[in-house]
């Protein structure tokens, strides 16, 4: 496998940021010659699962069929008040900064034996967690809000998925499926299938960062979205499928269908819905470069810390 994408994620800077797609080419680059490392907390009956934003999402990965209580920076402490039997903590963050260094004191005052996956070696939450707690795993270089190779090596350490063989799949079977006519539309609608129910919120979220209010996204199961989610129509709107064929929503010539490999897991499911929407980003205005730099310096100030443009 060429590392090319793990090369432009090396050297880029703020004049030339790279769009979703290379950066998740380059997550799967990385992983594909350092494996991410393997955890199991199957010693917590009840943990309490934390997370900010996709970090929440991930937790909810990691921890689906599992007997957990997921929350939120808003509504740990709710759950820690209210919640019984909780018996250990797992807090999740990228940056271990910001919301986690809170988290992780309160969950000291609780006595909760609490783990920490981050990608940060020097996260100011570890003051709060027992270093033999603290797992670190290994990140690219990537825009600020990207976090693509963060949460995709800790899926990938749940997975066991092949980084390698996601990397062809997204190379060889999705990239010639991909249309170039995405500019003529101002809303897409993201179909996923039932077992990825949990990734839909990240695909959102992704969405968000990259295009605001600019462009309109939708995303749902098939079944979700039987229930009055196309109500409206819009010649403007593009139906995305994911895994299996749409044939029940928008006209013919609004859908496109994206494959996922055999025994697909929710590594392949992350890798082919960022790929997709950083195809989109390709074709589409550079909004998300317009404006990172002016976005970053009204962040600094209110987390009261400097938050940079590229996260080394």
């Amino acid at each position: 496998m060429k590392e090319e994408n793990l090369k432009i994620l090396q050297a880029f800077r703020e004049e030339n940021l790279p769009d979703l797609d290379t950066v998740t080419l380059g997550a799967l680059e990385l992983f594909a010659t350092t494996p991410a490392p393997l955890f199991d907390f199957s010693q917590f009956k009840r943990p309490l699962v934390v997370g900010s934003g996709n970090a929440q999402v991930t937790g909810r990965i990691l921890f689906e069929g599992q007997d957990a209580v997921f929350a939120d920076e808003s509504t740990y402490k709710l759950k820690l008040e209210n919640v019984r039997d909780i018996d250990g903590a797992v807090l999740i963050s990228a940056s271990g900064s910001k919301h986690a260094v809170g988290i992780a004191e309160e969950l000291q005052k609780h006595s909760l034996a609490t783990w920490l996956l981050t990608n940060n070696a020097h996260a100011p939450a570890k003051a709060f967690v027992k270093e033999e707690k603290t797992l670190v795993f290994l990140k690219n270089r990537e825009p600020y809000t990207y976090n693509t190779s963060t949460y995709m090596g800790m899926i990938l350490s749940r997975t066991k998925e092949s980084a390698p063989q996601l990397h062809s799949f997204l190379v060889d079977t999705i990239a010639p499926l991909i249309p170039d006519r995405f500019s003529q539309y101002n809303a897409f609608f993201l179909l996923v299938p039932e077992e990825f129910d949990a990734i839909s919120e990240m695909f959102v979220t992704k969405f968000d960062e990259l295009f605001g209010p600019l462009v309109q996204k939708r995303v749902f199961t098939f079944e979700q979205a039987k229930h009055a989610k196309t109500v409206v129509p819009s010649d403007r709107e593009l139906f995305v499928s994911f895994g299996k064929e749409n044939q029940l929503f928008g006209r013919k010539e609004q859908r496109l269908h994206i494959p996922l490999p055999e025994n697909a897991g929710y590594g392949a499911m992350m890798a082919a819905g960022y790929y997709v929407i950083g195809r989109i980003q390709n074709q589409l205005p550079p909004y998300f470069k317009e404006h990172i730099a002016s976005y970053v310096e009204e962040t600094s100030k209110l987390f009261n810390s400097s938050i940079p443009v590229i996260v080394e």
